[in-house]
């Protein structure tokens, strides 16, 4: 009899006629995923196989807008969630009211976002990094039915870290191979990310809130090693390792069953060419191996990128990571093609939107030291003070993780001429947002530009990770005047001149486990901040901020 290895999640909820969804499973042996709605709705799908695991995508329709309905998944017909005598109330799927019409306004939206989670320890064990603010927000969830759920939540990256292992998966890895051999105690090949995912996503709360909450993801350096694509050199090296091929092959592979996929549209599936392939023979893992080895080699054979609409606001989540230009005479964060796809799509049917969320792993507005500092560190290593000065900076590049929007001036000012055409005239929306994680903290900032709109950098890290006390204080020299002045003598000593904007730090910055939700209505957004905090009866969300961002309180 078949079993429920991991999930279910709810990924895809259609936003244009509250008629389908997705839902994602990993069952442990072939089979045929169904699932079954309460109000009759329901879909089913055969899994497909990859290294000697069984996934399925399974697309439910037949929704009706404006409801909610309890599921369950049914493996080869036999139940299999929710698990008999859970503890969380029934996973469901909740449909926006499809609105815009007269007398009927469109639905307004929920996002909750953050990034940057290593999987919390197993139950009666502490971890090192406090209390987990997604487990906290589903333990609050389950046990208040009036609490508002987020219609979204946004994975901003580093879901999993292939590089830093908990000591349940070390000595897991210790168990089949011998870890002083390269890698070490960091995932070698697909079946080891199995193991982070199970790890991560099996945590009974993690399980149950991304099984009754969409979710949409993209990836970010941990996701397949810390720093990845930083520069030519440091790519060069990597792929003269005897282990990296492997590893990013796992890496790529692994996201795209275990996140991307689901962040794609039924039609979108329907349209992809990989996931027919996989799914039309029974073994599908050289067909995804051709395609992770392409990905590797011509980053521009893939789009990671994508866009979704939910009633009148957009969401544009963009690959930071793969989609990069390293050569040193022509770094981009998007290389030509990504970066007219992010064109196209927030200048596509401008005026249509009241808001544009632009999803990027990394922030574009940093504090202004870190900011210049990154700049001054790029036209080193492209050669603007002479070779030792270059070798110099490659090293403080990656000892310091250069490597932001500011990293790459040339695509740092294009995102920032962008994000001021589209907000600047009537047909501008409300607000535009650039929602970042990476940092492992949290603040708000804004650009000083005459724009329409209002425009705002939306930082927010880590969901479940801590960060060293000295960091902490350089972040906050970073938004200080004395970090300003620090700026401008990287920009003397690097001959780049000032940013092609300003901007300022309006909120933060806040250092905790933390999750932003974002709320949209009509024209008004309004930002919260919750950190979860531990004390003897257990954690708890503690809201930190909570700020209209457009009109005033």
């Amino acid at each position: 009899m078949a079993g429920l290895r991991l999930g279910p999640l709810l990924r895809h909820v259609d936003w244009d006629t509250g008629g389908s969804a997705t839902i994602w499973v990993e069952a442990d042996r072939p089979c045929t995923a169904e699932v079954r709605c309460a109000d009759g709705a329901g879909g089913s799908a055969r899994t497909f196989q990859i290294t000697g695991h069984h996934y399925a995508l399974i697309p439910v329709t037949g929704l009706t807008a404006g409801t909610a309905t309890a599921y369950e998944v049914l493996l080869d017909g036999v139940p299999v969630w929710p698990e008999p005598g859970g503890r969380f109330p029934p996973s469901t799927i909740a449909v926006p009211a499809v609105g815009g019409g007269p007398g009927r306004p469109a639905p307004g939206l929920r996002v909750t976002f953050g990034s940057c989670r290593q999987a919390a320890p197993p139950a009666g064990r502490r971890g090192p990094h406090g209390a987990d603010a997604l487990d906290t927000l589903a333990a609050r969830l389950a046990a208040d039915p009036s609490e508002p759920r987020p219609d979204l939540l946004l994975l901003l990256g580093d879901q999993v870290y292939a590089d830093q292992l908990s000591k349940e998966t070390r000595r897991w890895l210790a168990a089949r191979r011998d870890l002083r051999e390269a890698p070490g105690a960091q995932v070698a090949d697909y079946e080891e990310y199995t193991r982070l995912y199970d790890e991560s996503w099996g945590d009974p709360e993690i399980r149950w809130l991304l099984s009754t909450v969409p979710s949409l993801h993209m990836f970010d350096d941990h996701d397949v090693i810390d720093d990845w694509n930083t520069s030519a050199a440091w790519q060069a090296e990597m792929r003269a390792t005897p282990w990296w091929p492997e590893r990013v092959l796992s890496g790529l592979m692994s996201y795209w069953v275990y996140q991307h996929l689901g962040n794609l549209s039924p039609a979108e599936l329907a349209a992809d060419p990989l996931y027919a392939a996989v799914r039309a023979t029974p073994d599908g893992t050289d067909a995804l191996r051709a395609f992770a080895a392409a990905a590797d080699a011509d980053p521009a054979s893939v789009r990671w990128s994508y866009r979704r609409d939910f009633g009148r606001t957009r969401l544009l989540m963009v690959d930071t990571r793969a989609a990069r230009v390293l050569a040193e005479d022509g770094r981009a964060m998007l290389d030509p093609a990504e970066q007219r796809w992010l064109r196209e799509n927030a200048l596509s049917g401008h005026g249509g939107y009241d808001h544009l969320l632009i999803g990027s792993s990394l922030p574009w507005l940093m504090p202004p030291l870190i900011h210049d500092a990154e700049v001054w560190n790029a036209a080193l290593c492209r050669g603007e003070r002479g070779q030792r000065w270059a070798r110099i900076g490659e090293d403080l590049r990656r000892r310091s993780d250069l490597e932001h929007w500011a990293a790459f001036p040339a695509s740092f000012a294009a995102l920032s001429d962008l994000i001021e055409e589209v907000g600047t005239g009537p047909k501008a929306p409300a607000t535009v947002a650039v929602l970042s994680g990476d940092v492992h903290h949290a603040y708000v900032a804004e650009p000083l530009i005459p724009s329409t709109a209002r425009v705002f950098q939306l930082t927010c890290s880590p969901v479940h990770n801590s960060i060293h006390t000295l960091v902490k204080w350089g972040f906050r020299l970073g938004w200080s005047r004395l970090g300003r002045w620090l700026g401008r003598g990287f920009s003397r000593h690097g001959r780049t001149g000032r940013p092609p904007l300003s901007w300022r730090r309006t909120g933060g910055p806040w250092f905790g486990n933390q999750l932003m939700t974002l709320t949209l209505t009509g024209h008004e957004a309004r930002l919260r901040l919750d950190q979860a905090r531990s004390s003897r009866t257990g954690a708890r969300l503690v809201t930190v901020l909570d700020r209209r961002l457009t009109g005033a309180e």
